[in-house]
């Protein structure tokens, strides 16, 4: 389930980007799940560990993914650790959602990030309420950023 914290969170990792280029892994970048948030958030081509081909930027380095994918695979491969998803827009919220059907997730959130009108599971930490909607999500989340 993902779980999310709303306003300061003291130990959520603020500076994903930074965080990323000096931590990911090259298996990262090949991973399967990868390459399809890759494809989809950045509609991006990964080519290699160390190579993505973007539409708009040409052939780069991992280094310089959108913030969102970044903190998408910070969030995926380092789940001890809680990471600000501020940077993630709502072309990310389906990924969150995604990758903790199967596994917990502690994520820090700052702003409102749209969930989609598919029924889902969030647990709000701030109020220890679980929300399966938009609709059930707004109320709480205004309260905290």
């Amino acid at each position: 389930m993902l779980r999310i914290f709303y306003g300061d969170m003291p130990e959520a990792v603020f500076n994903t980007s930074m965080f990323f280029k000096n931590s990911y892994d090259d298996d990262w970048i090949v991973d399967d799940f990868s390459k399809q948030m890759i494809a989809d958030v950045d509609k991006s081509e990964v080519l290699g560990t160390g190579v993505i081909d973007s539409p708009v930027l040409g052939k780069i380095a991992p280094e310089r993914l959108s913030g969102g994918v970044k903190t998408l695979m910070l969030v995926k491969f380092m789940p001890e650790r809680v990471f600000n998803v501020s940077t993630c827009g709502n072309n990310c919220a389906k990924w969150l959602l995604k990758m903790t059907e199967q596994e917990d997730r502690t994520v820090n959130l700052r702003n409102i990030m749209n969930f989609g009108e598919e029924p889902f599971e969030v647990y709000v930490m701030n109020t220890g309420k679980t929300a399966r909607s938009m609709k059930e999500l707004l109320p709480i989340a205004i309260k905290y950023v």
